[in-house]
């Protein structure tokens, strides 16, 4: 899978995005345009909003595909390792589950789980995921973004 990750930074942080893992839920353009507008290159503006206004969005990400972290807690191992595809380790799940469903858009799963196929074979153990549920993904039972289409 080719690494398409992007950094952005406003000097005091590091805005991080996955755009493979992004499903495109637009709370962050819908909520502050001003930083997050897909319609411009490149799409995020750290200067469109204060530092608090941006870590606020990001935290609201479903998926992380935007993360952040303070530049002065950056060091080059870490950058490294943010822009590193997963190494296939399993993630330290939260202790409960919680669903949330999304208006137009895919039920985020968040917490301690397991997602089987139909010959009980585990096909997923992560901390969160973005389940379709409009039926057009490419990657069942996965979300993709296609609701969008």
């Amino acid at each position: 899978m080719t690494n398409n990750n992007r950094e952005y930074t406003n000097g005091e942080i590091t805005v991080f995005w996955k755009p493979d893992t992004c499903i495109h839920a637009t709370i962050c353009f819908m909520k502050l345009r001003k930083v997050f507008d897909p319609s411009k290159r490149p799409w995020v503006n750290m200067k469109g909003a204060t530092t608090q206004e941006i870590i606020s969005i990001c935290d609201q990400c479903p998926t992380d595909a935007l993360t952040w972290k303070w530049n002065k807690d950056l060091s080059a191992a870490e950058t490294a390792e943010l822009h590193s595809e997963p190494a296939g380790e399993e993630m330290v799940p939260a202790p409960v589950a919680e669903i949330t469903l999304i208006t137009n858009g895919p039920a985020l799963v968040k917490g301690k789980f397991r997602i089987l196929n139909q010959k009980g074979e585990r096909i997923e153990t992560a901390a969160q995921v973005a389940l379709c549920r409009c039926g057009r993904s490419g990657k069942l039972p996965f979300c993709d973004g296609s609701h969008r289409s």
